[in-house]
């Protein structure tokens, strides 16, 4: 986004005018647009507060009533942290006696927020002048917040005594962007945090979920986190930010609260220790960033389980246990995969609705539900399959889905 994009909005009227618009809905954003037209407002500004009402109604999902102060770019508003993540790497940075933190990319600055509402010194660091100038006024209501535009690697840390990057992990060209696989790659490498925490610094890092335990920093605490089912990050965390006795681990917050699962030790593929076993009872599904943290086997041993196969994420246990680690459900059937049987399972059964999981096979589930119910005659019964395979097998378990926590 160009500068010129916010910057009708950078006055009493332009912020007033866009301030005075209610949530974005695109069904009336023809109307909007005449009417404010009409009102004498200039196509330049009319553009910005639509373009702005837009991102903002799409931010409430991540800054809750936050967003409806704030200034966004799309691009930003894509990679920014949400705000209940953001928090916690707040009261990170607060539990280690951190005092001064230079949050380097700060983007619109959702951490640098987080952790100004803490009373914590931020100098918030962006390279991009649209979106350090976005930063800057959402970070106005706190004094302790400074917005400085510069280059993340070139910036005077004397004074600092912890730092949080969030590394770009795009490359952008005249074609679009590209996602970035090699840490090295990323803007600033992540070779930069290890030689910041080298010096004693404090230092989290925002990463990717999928970056491999092989490519983790010695000494580091990695944390990978879920919002509502989704695995948002993993964050890196040196000296002072990083737990004792903690390597890895896993942070679950949903609408129930905030659970974690913790590992002394470092992932190690090999060596999972835990029974493989056959479908029956109840079958867990690992929330995703159990799965990342490399911790199903120790989830599987706390439901008092087993695998069905030692490379794919399900556990399957005799009883229902009540875990914010995964979704449970009840094992009603299984059988072995083949299309042409379940698809008459589906129309004995009167099956109208069917929701299909899978994991360790190559079946694309939209088509499968496509084919299995065409013909089926449109029945008013639900069902849920799962698929998967044990050793060379595959099978698809029928299952009923069960609420979060078990009946008394």
């Amino acid at each position: 986004m160009a500068p010129d994009a916010i910057a009708p909005l950078l006055t009493s009227d332009g912020w007033e005018l866009l301030n005075s618009l209610g949530p974005y809905d695109e069904r009336d954003a023809f109307k909007v647009n005449d009417t404010l037209r009409r009102a004498g407002h200039s196509p330049e500004l009319v553009s910005a507060v639509l373009t702005q009402s837009r991102l903002r109604t799409r931010a409430e999902s991540k800054f809750g009533e936050f967003a409806r102060q704030m200034l966004f770019t799309q691009t930003g508003l894509e990679q920014a942290t949400r705000l209940n993540v953001a928090a916690q790497h707040a009261h990170r940075f607060a539990a280690a006696g951190i005092h001064h933190v230079a949050d380097l990319g700060c983007g619109l600055g959702a951490d640098s927020l987080a952790m100004s509402s803490l009373n914590i010194q931020v100098t918030a660091v962006e390279q991009d002048e649209t979106t350090a100038a976005c930063a800057t006024l959402n970070l106005m209501p706190f004094p302790s917040a400074t917005v400085i535009q510069a280059d993340a690697l070139a910036v005077d840390l004397a004074g600092v005594d912890g730092v949080w990057l969030d590394p770009a992990r795009r490359s952008t060209t005249t074609s679009g962007t590209t996602r970035l696989f090699d840490p090295e790659a990323f803007s600033p490498p992540l070779s930069f945090a290890e030689s910041l925490a080298g010096r004693g610094l404090a230092v989290g890092v925002k990463m990717g979920p999928g970056i491999p335990h092989e490519s983790l920093p010695a000494g580091c605490e990695a944390q990978w986190v879920s919002v509502d089912g989704d695995v948002v990050e993993a964050a890196l965390w040196f000296n002072a930010l990083a737990r004792d006795g903690i390597c890895r681990s896993a942070l679950v917050i949903s609408k129930q609260g905030t659970a974690e699962m913790t590992s002394p030790l470092p992932y190690a593929p090999g060596a999972q220790d835990v029974a493989i076993g056959s479908a029956a009872g109840y079958i867990y599904e690992p929330d995703g960033a159990v799965i990342r943290a490399g911790l199903v086997a120790d989830l599987a041993r706390t439901l008092g389980g087993h695998l069905l196969d030692e490379h794919i994420a399900y556990i399957c246990a005799p009883k229902l246990v009540d875990t914010p680690f995964a979704r449970a459900y009840r094992v009603l059937e299984v059988k072995p995969y083949n299309v042409k049987a379940l698809k008459t399972w589906i129309r004995q059964n009167r099956i109208g609705v069917l929701e299909i999981k899978k994991r360790g096979t190559a079946v694309t589930p939209e088509e499968l539900r496509k084919q299995l119910l065409t013909g089926s005659g449109k029945g008013p019964n639900k069902a849920t399959l799962i698929l998967t395979r044990v050793g060379e097998n595959r099978i698809a378990i029928v299952v009923e889905p069960l609420t979060p926590r078990p009946p008394n």
